[in-house]
């Protein structure tokens, strides 16, 4: 079959390690990670843009496989490229590929660093992470800068991975896409509990409109499920900490998601943790924990 190379970007690495276009073997990690950090961000963005499918479509893989064939000169110039096989032209989005769309976002995110800005909000915060990895094996007076045409470069060096870090290491605010199991509702306040998995709950608020369905899957929580949609604050794990905004809830089947008959009932587990904390624990905390949870868990001002 035949098919051509089409360059996506390029990494200069710039420092005495890499004159005479040198590719010191300490940039194999960091041409490891920057695949991993754009195919893992293109993947993000793809769900972000189809919030209905839930698989990938054809060759996404091969669609985000970045190649190095040849370095160049200009400290050390690694050009990236994807193979494109006759026959997926048609499935690429336009103007842009899916790996072309995440190095862009990569880019903007580097110069925000760089120039203290606000990272990019349809940045997947989540992979922050990913994007801190990038850089590890920097020295000092050391860079890297991500080139695309017709945009100047972007750079990382040693001290804006400094102030990457203290993204990372913050709560952040992100699109919420969370499905799990109803427990408990409070038609008053308007809010219930999403139980993600045996350890992990969140608290979502609902609207009236949207009371039935939370009853719903409150009453027959052991088989259906709930899908919440929306924007919420996250650890900088990525676990969830609070869902404020709800843009649309969806009562799930037991035909829509992986139930598995023989799992312990939920209570159950609830029931065994709670009987390890001791009574004193229990004695300790505030009385008005239940009305203002968001005060102690937020700092928001209580009711």
């Amino acid at each position: 079959m035949n098919g051509y190379w089409k360059e996506v970007a390029r990494l200069r690495f710039g420092g005495e390690r890499y004159r005479d276009h040198a590719l010191d073997l300490s940039a194999l990690t960091e041409l490891r990670q920057f695949q991993k950090m754009v195919a893992e961000t293109a993947e993000a963005l793809w769900r972000t843009g189809n919030p209905d499918r839930k698989n990938l479509p054809p060759h996404f893989s091969d669609r985000t496989r970045l190649c190095l064939r040849r370095i160049e000169e200009g400290s050390a110039v690694a050009p990236l490229e994807v193979y494109y096989p006759d026959g997926q032209q048609q499935d690429f989005v336009e103007p842009e590929t899916e790996i072309e769309q995440a190095i862009g976002l990569a880019r903007e995110v580097f110069e925000a660093v760089e120039h203290d800005l606000p990272l990019p909000e349809r940045l997947p915060k989540p992979l922050l992470k990913e994007y801190a990895a990038w850089g590890q094996s920097l020295r000092d007076n050391e860079l890297i800068e991500l080139c695309l045409v017709g945009m100047p470069p972007a750079r990382i060096t040693p001290a804006n991975r400094v102030r990457l870090a203290a993204f990372v290491e913050a709560p952040h605010e992100d699109q919420v896409d969370l499905t799990g199991e109803v427990l408990e509702a409070d038609i008053h306040k308007g809010q219930f509990q999403l139980w993600i998995d045996e350890t992990t709950h969140v608290e979502v608020p609902f609207t009236e409109e949207q009371e039935q369905k939370v009853t719903t899957a409150l009453k027959e929580h052991r088989s259906v499920r709930i899908r919440v949609l929306g924007r919420g604050r996250f650890a900088p794990s990525g676990k969830p900490l609070h869902v404020h905004e709800v843009q649309d809830l969806q009562v799930l089947s037991s035909e829509e998601w992986e139930f598995d008959p023989t799992a312990r009932p939920i209570e159950d587990i609830l029931e065994e943790l709670a009987s390890q904390v001791p009574p004193e624990e229990w004695n300790r905390l505030p009385s008005d924990l239940t009305d203002n949870l968001d005060h102690y868990l937020y700092g928001i001002k209580r009711r």
